[in-house]
């Protein structure tokens, strides 16, 4: 954090390094979930677990306020079950204590990099209220995002699109290395054909790099599992990638090398 508050003054995007500090000043950092109690939202961003999610969503509507918003950054599982996991005990889905605490989940996908990408996806489940709604579009605006909204479908809007988009990327490296490089076409090629032809910023597979291969394969999963469709079914290659622990940069190598 300190580093990017760094970078931020270098570029003139904080006018000082004690304006940096002082916001580095306004984050506080709890020990536990507890320490959140006070809190009017809060924003989710675990892996992409399911079982992770709604384990984390089932302890915050017991922790936080009745009336807090409890928001997820997933890009891709459903909203409607990580909201069911925040049915409080003894509680049902048709009770009234049920509703209201499941009605208060959202998501709210921002993307990455978080200070850089000025948008934001808003999500509702089946149980969300249009209150909920409301005021997580009132908090993305006060962070200055532009928000669109997608319904509560494997991917919504964002990952529905890209992550097909980016395996069939990989699928077109794994064939050409199933043909010792003489199939589809090279990384560099695929890359450099969607940078120099498609006015793309970043090639696919480096973008897929970037992202975290292990994250692209767990969103994969998801569109395939619920869906059901072939389509998405994730690439063997990057199957065996994310096994053999290239994840991408965060990890120093996925399809490119990140140490030298």
């Amino acid at each position: 954090m300190d580093k990017l508050l760094e970078k931020d003054v270098k570029k003139g995007k904080i006018e000082s390094s004690t304006a940096a500090k002082e916001a580095r000043d306004r984050i506080t950092v709890v020990e536990s979930i507890k320490g959140l109690r006070d809190v009017d939202l809060v924003v989710e961003a675990a892996s992409e677990n399911i079982n992770l999610k709604t384990s984390l969503f089932s302890t915050l509507a017991q922790e936080l306020r009745p009336d807090a918003i409890l928001a997820s950054n997933t890009s891709s599982i459903s909203i409607t079950k990580i909201a069911a996991a925040s049915i409080l005990p003894g509680e049902n889905a048709s009770s009234d204590k049920g509703k209201a605490s499941a009605s208060r989940v959202v998501g709210l996908h921002f993307f990455n990099p978080v200070p850089v990408m000025p948008l934001v996806e808003l999500i509702a489940g089946l149980q969300t209220s249009e209150e909920t709604l409301e005021r997580a579009r009132a908090f993305a605006v006060a962070c200055g995002k532009e928000v669109t909204t997608s319904k509560d479908v494997p991917g919504f809007v964002s990952n529905a699109l890209l992550m097909p988009f980016l395996n069939e990327a990989i699928m077109c490296l794994e064939k050409a290395r199933m043909r010792d490089n003489h199939g589809i076409a090279t990384r560099d090629d695929i890359d450099k054909t969607l940078r120099l032809g498609m006015n793309h910023p970043m090639g696919p597979l480096t973008l897929a790099d970037f992202i975290g291969l292990d994250t692209c394969l767990a969103i994969q999963k998801v569109l395939y599992e619920g869906t059901g469709d072939s389509k998405y079914r994730p690439s063997v290659l990057l199957e065996r990638m994310v096994d053999a622990g290239w994840l991408g940069k965060k990890s120093g190598k996925g399809f490119y090398d990140y140490n030298s």
